[in-house]
């Protein structure tokens, strides 16, 4: 932007001295120092929010890319499972025409293709379930015995609490 090097400084600062004299000077150049300051926090802050709207918009493109992706996906699902399907109900059929004497596999066989079809994916998904109030504690696999030797804390203590816990005891003699 500008080319300023130590002789020019130099030069600036010899007219400012003679310009503002020098009891005003040190007040000048730190007035001059804070605005300087505040003009660079702006432009940081204007630099800052143009990359944000620019991470925002590649975002929004992954975004959008991501969920044409799901959908194909999903399209796909649902060919692949409707093609198997319409073969499902076709051996069925096959197997229905050969054993057509016996009914009471022919009606299991209806029951099974019918209870496919209504199959919903909610019943495999867990409900959500809180936390509850020891959310911060360790919560795995890891046996309490185990825990209890290693010297895991399994139970959360204030500070206060800690140190009076620890604190040594006065002796009563």
């Amino acid at each position: 932007m500008f080319d300023l090097g130590i002789s020019k400084m130099a030069l600036i600062g010899a007219v400012a001295l003679i310009v503002i004299g020098p009891e005003k000077l040190p007040r000048v150049a730190r007035t001059v120092g804070a605005l300087l300051g505040k003009a660079q926090r702006y432009v940081a802050d204007v630099k800052a929010e143009v990359n944000r709207s620019m991470e925002l918009d590649e975002l929004r493109k992954m975004k959008d890319s991501v969920e044409t992706a799901a959908r194909d996906v999903e399209s796909s699902v649902r060919t692949n499972a409707a093609d198997f399907e319409k073969g499902w109900n076709n051996e069925v059929g096959a197997v229905e025409r050969s054993l057509s004497g016996s009914d009471s596999t022919s009606s299991s066989t209806e029951s099974y293709a019918e209870d496919y079809g209504s199959y919903t994916a909610s019943a495999v998904t867990p409900a959500y379930r809180h936390p509850g109030k020891k959310w911060r504690l360790k919560r795995g696999a890891t046996p309490q015995w185990y825990k209890q030797s290693a010297g895991v804390r399994t139970h959360v203590q204030s500070g206060a609490a800690r140190v009076a816990r620890f604190r040594p005891r006065k002796s009563s003699s």
